[in-house]
Parts: C-alpha cells; structure tokens; sequence
C-alpha cells in the first residue's frame, strides 16, 4: 500500500478510460430520450376521435363529457377534472393512459388513441 501523502491517488489508465466512456455513452441516451419524448408531445391527436375513443372505453368509469359534472364511478375523475389538473400536459396524460394504476383496470391503449384522448381531454382544459 502506497505511503499516505495527504494527497488524491492518481487515477489509473482504466479509470480514466471508463470516465471517457461513460461520458460518451450517456448523450445519446440522452438525446434518444429527449427525441422519444419530444416526438410524443408532436403527436397531434383527434379531438372527435378522442371523444369517440372516451365513449367507448372510458365512460363506464369515467365522465367523458363536459356536461356531465360527476363520473359513474365515485373515484373516478371527471375528464373535465383531468384536464383542469394544474400542470397537466399531453405528456402527463401520454404517461398516465400507458401506465396502469390502482383503481384502474389494466387497459392497453394503442398510440393513436393516447394521442386522440389526450388531444380531447385537453381540449376541456380552457372550455366553459
């Protein structure tokens, strides 16, 4: 064991080669995430195919339409409610349609219909 001189060791060859490369490897990953997520907030959706989509799969739990103020399901948020939720975006939404929740069943949603859904459930956000 090398005498201790008060002083940092010096870094040896490899672990200035893993520095170096992980420096390298992480834009990508980066840049590849930023893309996926970026191209995901592009996604425009159909407001009416949205709606549709909502009436067919959401509505026995859900209340989809602006003039209905409470969701056949007491736990279950209005859209309306959703929607007005401070902060949400199409990708807050994008997310939440894609991951499964406690009170929710597991329901797999198709990528278009995210888009659809979340491009009408935004679309309560500013209606009066």
């Amino acid at each position: 064991m090398p005498p201790n001189t008060g002083r940092t060791p010096a870094r040896t060859k490899d672990q200035d080669m893993f520095r170096l490369l992980g420096f390298f490897a992480l834009p990508p990953v980066a840049l590849a995430t930023a893309w996926v997520a970026t191209a995901c907030a592009q996604r425009t959706g159909s407001v009416q195919q949205g709606l549709a989509f909502a009436r067919d799969a959401c509505a026995e739990c859900h209340a989809v339409v602006k003039t209905v103020d409470h969701s056949p399901r007491a736990n279950a948020p209005t859209f309306e409610a959703i929607a007005k939720t401070p902060g949400m975006t199409s990708m807050a939404l994008s997310a939440a349609l894609q991951t499964s929740h406690r009170t929710m069943p597991n329901v797999v949603v198709k990528a278009d219909d995210v888009a659809n859904v979340t491009a009408y459930i935004l679309s309560l956000k500013d209606s009066d």
